[in-house]
């Protein structure tokens, strides 16, 4: 299936239409960004490692019972997937304090949680993607009350599949976030999970294996992702 027009042209995907209305070709880039765009650089090879990543976890997540866009990887940097409708809500999930809720909290990065935490974030870039709560959600029409619902018994269902797959890896499933999408009146997760959208720390040595290399500077980039991607593919 062939690549039509380009419908949206994000920090770290393409999407363009196909010959079919209800499907999509998600290109992955190389390129990379932090900080809303204010650092912006190239991770040799990411496009590619961030679509096998992303086919592995959505295979693993359909295989337990959680719906997903994704239907086939169909070139080494392209998904197949359900034309859904994004829903502007992203959904962070936290296992482990660290990034934005240490410093909200004036807390050190790694000390754990007793519970894992939900958060939710309007998905706009001008804004920065503001953190929002149900009031905020529900108020401003950015979903019902259904699909809000929804999101979070996805989101909780997937961290209990991700978090014990990770462990088994030799690895912490810190964070990550989460986007989801309308398709054919149902909740689809969509977007991507990758190296780039969660923090993914070894558990005996806690090196990270995500973009916070890129974010910080920590270098090591290419190499920590293909270990991410190695160790999923184990």
């Amino acid at each position: 299936m062939r690549r039509g027009k380009m419908l949206y042209n994000g920090k770290a995907k393409q999407v363009f239409a196909t010959d079919k209305a209800d499907r999509v070709i998600m290109y992955f880039k190389d390129e990379a960004t932090a900080g809303d765009g204010d650092k912006r650089g190239i991770i040799r090879g990411k496009g590619a490692i961030n679509c096998e990543f992303s086919t592995i976890i959505f295979k693993l997540l359909e295989k337990r019972g959680i719906a997903t866009h994704l239907i086939g990887q169909v070139s080494p940097v392209e998904h197949l997937c359900h034309n859904v409708k994004i829903l502007p809500v992203e959904v962070v999930i936290r296992n482990m304090v660290a990034g934005h809720l240490a410093s909200r909290m004036g807390m050190e990065e790694g000390t754990p949680l007793k519970k894992t935490i939900l958060e939710h974030g309007y998905k706009c870039d001008a804004l920065h993607d503001p953190m929002v709560n149900e009031w905020h959600i529900l108020a401003f029409g950015y979903a019902t009350k259904k699909q809000y619902d929804a999101m979070n018994r996805i989101a909780l269902a997937v961290n209990k599949v991700l978090v014990p797959f990770f462990n088994k890896r030799g690895i912490i499933l810190v964070d990550y976030k989460l986007e989801f999408g309308l398709y054919q009146g149902k909740i689809l997760l969509a977007d991507e999970f990758t190296p780039d959208g969660s923090r993914l720390w070894d558990k005996h040595t806690r090196k990270k294996l995500d973009k916070d290399r890129f974010r910080r500077d920590l270098g090591g980039i290419e190499e920590a992702y293909a270990e991410a991607l190695d160790r999923i593919k184990a």
